[in-house]
């Protein structure tokens, strides 16, 4: 307010120009231990679309992607026989990560039970055989980590599980760069 009042010369100086406002500490990003990703993931499906959800947590923890970049996943982003995913992150930067066995097997049960859509590349569908919101996916996690008898968990802390448990096992925070995306290392030493 009182840099437009100058700007517009209401007044000659504006009482604040001198002072700056306190610097903010980082939080911590939020993780599971290896417990508790090993207790959210060992939930047996029952329907169809709790194969479906088993596969895309099985993938968000094991490749460590945004829920965004998940959902947009198709059949045609695989290679090596669903060894290697490739995926378009922010900047629409693209990047080919490792899939994890668990995941691999996870996507082969949803792909053994699921009803084929219109689009039949894309992977991750709703009921009616269109690509799955990202709402709807954090939703399902949402209700899955309470079932399981955790506190509330959403995709991004399967993603900073990921970063973090890799980090412990490795220490190398610059192929942790590269598998996340981040264009800036600075990004990724939250983690350390």
């Amino acid at each position: 307010f009182f840099k437009y009042m100058q700007r517009t010369r209401k007044i000659d100086s504006h009482p604040f120009e001198t002072v700056r406002a306190p610097k903010i500490d980082d939080t911590l990003p939020k993780t599971l231990s290896l417990e508790d990703v090993d207790r959210l993931l060992s939930f047996q499906p029952k329907s169809d679309y709790d194969f479906r959800d088993k596969a895309f947590l099985e993938l968000l923890y094991s490749s460590g992607l945004r829920v965004s970049e998940a959902i947009s996943v198709n059949l045609s982003s695989f290679e090596s026989d669903f060894t290697f995913v490739r995926v378009v992150g922010k900047g629409n930067k693209e990047r080919m990560l490792p899939v994890g066995k668990y995941a691999k097997y996870a996507i082969q049960k949803w792909l053994d039970i699921r009803e084929v859509s219109a689009d039949k590349d894309v992977l991750f569908t709703n009921k009616f055989g269109k690509r799955i919101t990202a709402r709807a996916m954090q939703e399902r996690l949402y209700n899955l980590s309470l079932r399981q008898g955790m506190s509330p968990v959403n995709p991004h802390m399967l993603r900073h599980s990921f970063a973090t448990h890799l980090l412990e096992s490795s220490g190398d925070l610059r192929s942790i760069q590269e598998m996340l995306g981040h264009s800036s290392l600075s990004t990724t030493q939250i983690y350390t």
